[in-house]
């Protein structure tokens, strides 16, 4: 591991970095809203907003990393989205925000994949699953400690901004001077939509309904939390804490993954996140004690669907497509990540801030009934397919280790 450290720790620490600011912006915007009397919707259409503008960025990204390479594409990203976060402190108009959200999500994307797309270029097939590990350390680390900074600036002021557009403008630093070898340029490669939707139906609906999550998560909890009384640091250290049980929850999910099937393992994932969101859906104003156990569950499970859904996809899906799968499923994750948080911003505006959770009962029922309807018929590829890592909240890393297709089999993704 140290030595995986030694190589990739400047791409580890800028996205670190980036998850830190990502997280403090989207936890202190949603809070400021809440402050200045906006409604869950208007939340809700924060968060769809970044969304809309990560799924441009995944076409975006392509062609300028293509086009101007890795470094350029980053270190020109990151001023975009410096400028866009210290633009929020000239008005607080929801439409400006709105603009600058989208903004900041399809700048973001682009570094993402930046990053992402160097790790699997430079990354040995023995030694992947090592690098992105720690590279889902990484940004969860970030996450976490985004989410505590909030501590430091209890009135909501415009410190919280300008810490963030510092933490992305130096980002940009061990990016420019790393030295670690280059990815080969690649041409961006195209989406067939059908091809997908044929051959892993299951992986982009689990996909789908955990990008619905994770954006219900990110742009309506820390509301919920403080209608439930928090006071500003406490709902970080809730936000904090639901994002930690979601990097423990890796390590037995790996486990588990190499040896049973993945789309039973969805679907068991999906049945205990009903369980334990009804729970909090039912019970009104909760302790800060129940509500941080009760997060921590919630937040074990939702993060654990989308490695399952991007692993079960590359156990069906040939090398040759690796560019596209990898387009496919971030395009997805950002659809479910636009669409969630309009309907659970809408459900909390009129059922009250509680009935988020029975979004989230809603969403793990129709992800375990569609994963359990599904039919074999087709084949596994490959027996010892990995598990994907990670889960970030706008975008996900894509493992370049897939399956290799036979010929004349038609693959479909009911391991």
């Amino acid at each position: 591991m140290f030595g995986l450290t030694k190589t990739f720790g400047a791409l580890y620490l800028a996205s670190l970095m980036m998850q830190l600011g990502s997280m403090l912006l989207m936890t202190f915007l949603a809070l400021r809203l809440n402050v200045l009397g906006a409604s869950e919707t208007a939340g809700g259409a924060l968060m769809a907003a970044n969304a809309l503008g990560m799924v441009v960025g995944g076409w975006v990204g392509r062609s300028l990393i293509a086009q101007v390479g890795h470094i350029r594409t980053y270190a020109a990203c990151g001023g975009i989205i410096a400028a866009a976060v210290l633009a929020h402190e000239f008005s607080t108009a929801l439409p400006i925000w709105l603009l600058l959200r989208a903004l900041v999500g399809l700048a973001m994307m682009c570094q993402l994949m930046v990053l992402e797309s160097w790790l699997n270029d430079q990354a040995k097939t023995e030694q992947r699953g090592g690098v992105l590990a720690l590279y889902m350390v990484a940004c969860y680390v970030g996450m976490m400690l985004g989410n505590l900074a909030l501590s430091l600036d209890e009135g909501l002021g415009v410190r919280a901004l300008l810490g963030v557009a510092m933490v992305f403008a130096l980002s940009s630093v061990p990016v420019a001077l790393t030295r670690s070898v280059h990815p080969t340029a690649v041409p961006a490669a195209s989406i067939d939509l059908r091809l997908f939707l044929r051959r892993i139906p299951q992986s982009l609906a689990t996909v789908l309904v955990s990008g619905m999550l994770n954006g219900a998560f990110y742009g309506l909890v820390a509301i919920y939390a403080s209608k439930q009384g928090l006071a500003t640091a406490e709902v970080g250290q809730f936000m904090a804490l639901s994002i930690a049980a979601g990097l423990l929850a890796q390590l037995p999910l790996g486990w588990l993954s190499d040896r049973l099937p993945r789309a039973s393992l969805i679907r068991a994932v999906a049945v205990l996140l009903i369980v334990i969101s009804l729970p909090l859906a039912f019970y009104q104003h909760p302790s800060f004690t129940t509500l941080l156990w009760f997060g921590a569950g919630v937040g074990f499970l939702q993060f654990c669907l989308y490695p399952l859904g991007v692993a079960l996809a590359n156990d069906n899906m040939e090398p040759t497509l690796r560019v596209s799968l990898s387009g496919m499923l971030l395009i997805t994750f950002g659809v479910g990540a636009c669409v969630g948080p309009l309907i659970a911003g809408a459900l909390m505006q009129y059922f009250g801030a509680s009935s988020i959770y029975y979004f989230y009962a809603g969403c793990a029922l129709l992800l375990a009934l569609c994963v359990g309807q599904a039919k074999v018929t087709g084949r596994y590829l490959q027996k010892d397919a990995p598990l994907q890592h990670p889960v970030t909240p706008n975008g996900i890393a894509s493992s370049n280790l897939v399956a290799v297709c036979e010929p004349a089999v038609e693959c479909t993704d009911q391991r």
